[in-house]
Order: C-alpha cells, then structure tokens, then sequence
C-alpha cells in the first residue's frame, strides 16, 4: 500500500475520530446523541465498505492480469521451446 494511501487512511480515522468527539462532547439530549453517533457509525462504515470493495476490485484486477502476463510468458517460451527443437 502506497504512502499516500496510509495517509489518507490516517486521515479519514483522524476525521471520524474528531466527529465522534464533536458529537460526545456537543450539550445535548443523550438520545439525540446516541442517533447522531449511530447515524455517523453508519455512514463511516459504509464509507468504509465502499474503499475496501474499491480496493479489493484494484487487488483483484492486478492478479488477473498478472495471471494472464504468466499464461502468456508460458506459451511464448513453450512456442519457443517447439521452435528450437524444430530447428
């Protein structure tokens, strides 16, 4: 995972973290508190299922294409193994 990824992330956990705060610390009706820190746990989270789908698309792209360069690079020696014993 590249530094700016790690940063972003470290960002987001700062962000959530100072929201959660906000929202304890804010003087209001402790069920309206509650409803506002399930409410953002809600969309934190699906925030949060939305970069991992993302990510494991990217992750997934990347060994299937890595998967094909092999199949490739396979037949190409294989053809050129049949060459070379044709010669």
């Amino acid at each position: 995972m590249g530094t700016g990824k790690v940063f972003l992330g470290g960002v987001l956990a700062g962000v959530a973290a100072g929201a959660l705060l906000g929202i304890l610390l804010a003087p209001e009706k402790g069920s309206r508190t509650r409803r506002r820190i399930l409410d953002k746990g809600g969309e934190y989270a699906d925030d949060l299922k939305s970069k991992f789908e993302d990510f494991y698309g990217f992750i997934t792209g990347k060994l299937e294409s890595t998967k094909q360069n092999y199949e490739q690079i396979k037949e190409d020696l294989e053809h050129e193994g049949a060459d070379a014993v044709a010669h």
